[in-house]
């Protein structure tokens, strides 16, 4: 079965002075932006089995927001893992993946997630400029263990705006 990784970046953050990075939460156009992800993923036809989200709150909520547009929503696993990891991490991540799986979306920060993108697919080097809700959606080979760089093709792209 052919395996598809979407690569999204949490949405839109406020700055509140004194809030340690991990736990800002996402601004009032990042609140109208997830959604708008969300309802881009369900037009594709994108039927995601399993989120990886980082454990920062503006991920968290981008999740929660994202999540509640698709049917059926996706298991999610929230992760100080993809917290902290760089874009060859989040590779690792993918290549462990189990195989019964079809779909995965990792949802993440720059610049790590604009770079796996920009890996993945040799042609979607401009992706590694990720925008805040920005959503990538690449096509692999039957198994996640042969996630390399240059193995999978961009099937879409956009910057859904609420």
């Amino acid at each position: 079965m052919p395996k598809t990784l979407v690569v999204l970046r949490h949405a839109k953050s406020a700055w509140p002075d004194g809030v340690a990075d991990h736990d800002r939460p996402l601004s009032d156009r990042g609140r109208q932006d997830a959604p708008a992800v969300g309802r881009w993923l369900r037009e594709q036809g994108v039927i995601i089995e399993l989120a990886l989200v980082s454990s920062a709150r503006r991920t968290v909520e981008t999740a929660d927001l994202v999540l509640a547009e698709l049917d059926p929503p996706p298991h999610r696993l929230v992760s100080d893992e993809v917290y902290h990891a760089g874009a060859g991490d989040l590779l690792d991540r993918v290549r462990s993946l189990p195989d019964n799986v079809g779909t995965v979306l990792i949802i993440g920060h720059n610049p790590s997630v604009g770079m796996l993108a920009s890996v993945l697919d040799s042609s979607s080097r401009g992706l590694m400029e990720f925008k805040t809700s920005a959503v990538a959606i690449f096509d692999l080979g039957a198994h996640w263990a042969d996630a390399n760089a240059g193995s999978a093709r961009l099937r879409a792209s956009a910057v859904p705006r609420g």
